[in-house]
């Protein structure tokens, strides 16, 4: 059957059935011989039903087909159709319960409610040589068990003469559904049906409740199907306490009291009966001297008598009733009488307390108001007079604040009276609360104050639901809590309440983890900077205490030198110095742990890098004289945030396939308008790569390309021309000063005189007064050179015409008088030029 089959409509059912004979091996089928039936079936949620088709002594059917109609209105849903051993439950079926369909027969387990309903059977019932159509009606009622039925009070304890109803309830069961109640007495015996109390309902009601109605409650709730009767629940009814009865030994009554001798032993008994039973206190002139029932004074003394009082209070209702005899020892009375006040326990007045303990008879207190004499006479007893303790209590909301009261006290011993006072008033503000942690955050001090006040104002801790928390106190109010996860966002109140003031005040303490912010969530430097990161808690602290953790989740502690620690009282900021790329970046943490719990903020630390320098090009380098020295020149190219250059040098390779050695600074910190560098300390035997690097703070630029100096330029020209010159003065003055030893010596050396000094004859050569002429006597000169060395006269000339060309290093022409001449001649003199030539 195909998910989502629905039933077919009647016509189409018809020709399934008309078609179902074929599946039956052709057998003939007998409309008009239908059977119709109708029945009821009571099924149990749950349980097991099986429905059949057909009478049960019938044969089972040949084919079936089942239908299902919900209690109302609604068209039928199919649920199982069924040929031979072959069957299809239909999609939704289980909602029914668990569907099986055998022999025609359904059946449907772990029944539910929702099968309530009728059900159609269609089928085939084979006979001899036929097949006969079978219909069937049957009406499903599906039947739930009742419940287990609990009872549900309408309080677990209830005061005395309130109203208190007690309702059984059960989840579910097919009604109708009848009830019967059981109540047992809280200190045994048989269960009892109270049916006289309120009915046998599904309801029992106690008006009004009294104390003969504690115990134990029970009901049982039944139907056709099952009976189940509920868990007994305690039903308390708080009572009490009465007023108590006091009673003393030995008896010896005084007109409103007791007296006894000094020295006699009494015994005080007090009797309130009270559920739970009631806790007794007695109290001497308003002094709590015993707890107990009996009170026993062995060898009375003066000094113990007075008032005393059975304080008889109902812990569970907070309720409480008094007693006071007088009970006389005589002695006189001693001292002052004394004044105070005190909230009531119900917090709407005040109980003007006025003692003035021993004395015979004891002393006559009463109270007085802040009014004039007259009303203070009316009042008399309203206020009260008693005898050694004498008590007001005094409406809280009718009196105004700093209103005076005094006690007057009388007493037949004393001529003149005595008094004290009091006055009433409200302290001013508010409360305050605190939140401390013990020392290892074990515990959670809450501290609430409000001091001040005549009464004190009585403070109260309780939790965010108005639960009371710990004791009432005057003033000041201490709550000691564990530690620990579950105080994390609870709120805490502290409620203060005093009789003057009509409505009450509070302050409030809400105790969670630290609340941090941070100044920024991210910080971004430049490489080298210092980052401040800041951190601040605010609300309540608890003592927390804050840290820093680095990005690798390592505390960060004071006394490391990348980190600096500054603290306050609720703020803590981390420093990080000299901030390195990309090492100190990342993610730092800001925690704080109380003894609530653990809270971080993480702060987002970016180092930038600074912008890259312009690239350098190296424009000259050059070796100095000597190569110990070089000159270096660069310039830059492209735009870039500058602050200095570096120049490198390492050896050039020499040896082929060998890398050449780490580069060395040859200088640094260069400014970083310098374009030039003169660098010293050179070995001229090694041949030197140089290249230069452009710094911006702490980055680098791309270094310059690699080059080796350039030979210093040829300078030889200027030391030749100065060697020459230096020879020509050292041979001009060799020259010198042998022609003027020759000169002196003429005796000695006459054929080197005679060389040097002879003059020129008759045929001598005619002077030379051209350029071109001293061209003739030059090459004249060489040719009688090469005949005869040193000839007189052999490169002479005019003087006035002119001096031929001297080659390097040949001394100028020298003219001395000559002393040798001829006396007597005919011919004119003549001017005579003689040239020496002298080698360095």
């Amino acid at each position: 059957m195909e998910r989502g089959w629905a039933p077919a409509p009647r016509w189409r059912a018809a020709w399934i059935f008309c078609l179902l004979p074929a599946l039956v091996g052709g057998q003939p089928l007998v409309a008009g011989e239908a059977a119709y039936e109708e029945r009821t079936v009571t099924g149990v949620q749950g349980r097991v039903v099986e429905l059949s088709c057909g009478p049960a002594a019938s044969a089972p059917p040949a084919a079936v087909f089942w239908s299902f109609v919900a209690t109302g209105s609604g068209p039928p849903r199919a649920v199982a159709v069924g040929s031979g051993p072959e069957m299809a439950v239909a999609p939704g079926a289980g909602t029914l319960g668990q569907v099986t369909l055998r022999n025609g027969t359904l059946e449907l387990r772990e029944l539910r409610a929702a099968a309530q309903g009728r059900f159609l059977c269609q089928g085939l019932f084979p006979q001899p040589g036929r097949l006969r159509v079978g219909y069937a009606a049957i009406l499903l009622r599906v039947l739930v068990p009742v419940s287990k039925p609990f009872v549900r009070p309408t309080a677990a304890a209830a005061a005395e003469g309130a109203a208190v109803a007690l309702t059984c309830a059960v989840r579910e069961g097919t009604e109708p559904l009848s009830f019967s109640w059981q109540h047992r007495q809280p200190w045994g015996g048989p269960p009892a049906s109270p049916g006289e109390l309120g009915g046998s309902g599904a309801e029992l009601r106690l008006t009004p409740a009294n104390r003969s109605h504690a115990g134990w409650y029970a009901c049982t709730a039944r139907n056709e199907v099952n009976n189940r009767t509920s868990e007994p629940v305690y039903l308390d009814i708080v009572y009490g306490p009465d007023e108590p009865a006091i009673s003393v030994e030995p008896f010896s009554p005084e007109p409103g009291g007791f007296s006894a001798g000094e020295r006699e032993d009494v015994v005080l008994s007090c009797l309130a009966p009270s559920n739970p039973p009631s806790r007794y206190i007695w109290l001497h002139n308003g002094s709590q001297v015993h707890t107990g029932q009996t009170y026993a004074i062995a060898a009375i003394a003066r000094t113990q008598a007075g008032t005393y009082t059975c304080l008889a209070e109902n812990t569970r209702l907070q309720t409480h009733t008094q007693a006071t005899i007088v009970l006389t020892v005589y002695y006189p009375p001693a001292g002052s009488p004394s004044c105070s006040a005190l909230a009531t326990g119900d917090l709407r007045a005040v109980a003007l307390r006025c003692r003035w303990l021993g004395g015979f008879p004891p002393a006559r207190l009463r109270w007085v108001g802040p009014g004039p004499p007259e009303e203070e006479e009316e009042e008399e007893g309203v206020m009260g007079t008693s005898f050694s303790m004498a008590t007001s209590i005094q409406p809280g909301v009718a009196t105004r604040n700093s209103s005076s009261f005094s006690c007057l006290a009388s007493h037949p011993a004393l001529p003149q009276g005595a008094a004290c006072g009091t006055t009433l008033w409200v302290p001013a503000g508010g409360p305050s609360c605190t939140a401390t942690a013990t020392k290892g955050d074990e515990d959670v001090m809450l501290r609430c104050r409000w001091e001040g006040g005549t009464p004190p104002a009585t403070l109260r801790w309780r939790d965010g639901g108005g639960r009371a928390l710990g004791d009432p106190s005057p003033s000041t109010t201490i709550l000691v809590l564990s530690a620990g996860g579950g105080l994390r966002g609870r709120d805490f109140i502290c409620a203060a309440a005093h009789p003057l003031r009509a409505a009450g005040a509070e302050c409030r303490l809400r105790l969670d983890v630290p609340k941090l912010e941070v100044e920024r969530s991210e910080v971004a430097v430049l490489e080298g900077s210092e980052a401040r990161l800041a951190c601040r808690r605010r609300g309540v602290s608890l003592g927390a205490a804050m840290v820093w953790y680095d990005p690798k989740e390592r505390e960060v502690t004071p006394g490391l030198a990348k980190y600096r620690l500054e603290r306050g009282e609720a703020w803590v900021n981390l420093t990080v110095r000299d901030a390195e790329w990309p090492g100190d970046g990342g993610i730092y943490r800001c925690a704080a742990a109380n003894a609530v719990g653990t809270a971080s903020l993480p702060v987002r630390l970016r180092v930038d890098r600074y912008p890259a320098p312009p690239n350098v090009t190296i424009s000259k380098l050059r070796y100095m004289r000597a190569r110990t020295e070089v000159r270096l020149e660069w310039r830059t190219q492209g735009a870039g945030n500058l602050t200095g250059f570096v120049v490198q040098r390492r050896q050039a390779k020499k040896i082929p396939r060998r890398a050449p050695g780490p580069w060395e600074t040859a200088a640094g910190d260069i400014e970083p308008h310098s374009r030039d560098r003169r660098l010293g300390g050179l070995d001229p035997a090694v041949v030197y790569a140089f290249r230069v690097l452009a710094v911006n703070h702490r980055t680098a630029g791309h270094p310059s390309e690699v080059q080796t100096p350039a030979e210093p330029p040829f300078e030889a020209y200027p030391a030749v021309t100065g060697a020459a010159a230096a020879g020509m003065l050292v041979a001009t003055a060799a020259s010198l000063l042998a022609v003027r030893c020759v000169a002196r010596h003429r005796d000695t050396l006459p054929r080197l005189h005679d060389l040097l000094f002879r003059t020129a004859g008759s045929g001598a050569q005619e002077p030379i007064g051209t350029p071109e002429d001293a061209e003739t006597a030059a090459s004249g000169e060489e040719g009688a050179a090469a005949a005869e060395p040193a000839a007189p006269g052999a490169a002479g000339g005019n003087g006035t015409r002119g001096h031929p060309p001297v080659s390097p290093g040949a001394l100028p022409p020298l003219a001395e008088p000559l002393s040798a001449l001829p006396a007597a001649t005919a011919d004119p003199p003549v001017n005579t030029t003689t040239t020496a030539t002298a080698t360095p």
